[in-house]
């Protein structure tokens, strides 16, 4: 009595998965080089990835302290002082304006050197020196040129008791931290590129030479009418292997550097990074970032796979 076609099937299928799982132990120390490749290529695409988050969260902190202080002289009244903020909230480029009293100044200033007892006891001395003032925060801090250009006409000029701030060293922070972050978009292209031609050419081989050492078996199956899918289906569950190994070793390399980068008795970031959101962000989706390297692994694997037997096994028929 003949098998139900879908049982036929299935076991097909599963002998292929067994082959291929053989293949894999059989072929150790092979397997191990290409995996080590491949798991370069994808430690370098997550780390690309991790370090595009990490500058991006960076900018965006920074930019979000960036802000033009204009100090205004103590004869200014509340009415031209409303007259002023309202003025300066009709600016395209202005996000939000703050007053800041002399008053909310002074404790800011004491809360901001609540550990200088000098500095402390000397203001306390003399009456408030320091100016109510505006804090202008900028949509764009591309564009602040706008917001300085009206701050220095002559009739505004002539409310201020001092030159206004504009957080000159946090704009070139964003700077650096911008350039650095497109001269690491490139580096990171180039080393994905790189490594990923590697991994593939090094699983092209690897399949070479598994095709080559079993060339009298092939035979001897295709003579007895395996089909195309049956012969190449082991290979390809070989490199699916790597690349689900790859991923796992990957990820697991990436989330000991991001806790070890976090652990204070290990500190080995800059000041202007911040890898703790993205050690969370990271935890927050372990699984995803895990489905994507193994998604990546598998795709690289099964297509230098089929190149491999395509070329090499010279099939001429579909079945």
């Amino acid at each position: 009595m003949a098998k139900p076609p879908g049982n036929h099937k299935m076991v097909s299928f599963m002998r292929v998965v067994k082959t291929g799982m053989l293949n894999f132990v059989r072929n150790a120390w092979l397997s191990i080089a290409a995996m080590a490749v491949m798991t370069i290529t994808l430690c370098i695409i997550l780390f690309s990835f991790i370090a595009n988050i990490t500058l991006t969260n960076t900018i965006t902190q920074i930019t979000d302290k960036i802000d033009i202080s204009v100090y205004l002289k103590d004869e200014v009244d509340q009415a031209t002082a409303d007259k002023l903020i309202g003025d300066v909230e009709g600016l395209p480029n202005v996000k939000s304006v703050e007053f800041v009293t002399k008053e909310q100044a002074l404790e800011d200033y004491r809360k901001a050197n609540e550990n200088n007892i000098d500095l402390l006891l000397a203001i306390s001395q003399t009456d408030n020196p320091l100016p109510a003032s505006l804090r202008i925060k900028p949509v764009d801090v591309n564009k602040i040129e706008e917001i300085k250009n009206y701050v220095e006409q002559p009739e505004v000029k002539e409310l201020q008791s001092d030159e206004t701030s504009y957080s000159a060293e946090r704009r070139e922070a964003i700077d650096n931290i911008t350039s650095t972050a497109n001269l690491l978009q490139r580096a990171g292209v180039v080393g994905i590129v790189l490594f990923t031609a590697v991994s593939m050419l090094i699983i092209f081989n690897t399949i070479q030479m598994a095709i080559f050492n079993r060339r009298e078996e092939l035979k001897i199956m295709r003579l007895l009418g395996a089909s195309t899918s049956y012969i190449r289906g082991p290979f390809i569950v070989e490199t699916v292997i790597y690349g689900i190994v790859s991923a796992v070793i990957a990820v697991s390399v990436s989330a000991s550097v991001l806790s070890l980068a976090t652990n204070p008795s290990f500190i080995v970031v800059t000041a202007f990074v911040d890898i703790q959101s993205v050690y969370n962000y990271f935890n927050e989706n372990f699984l995803l970032i895990l489905t994507g390297q193994m998604a990546l692994g598998i795709l690289i694997g099964a297509v230098s796979s089929y190149i491999a037997t395509r070329r090499y096994l010279k099939f001429k028929t579909s079945k």
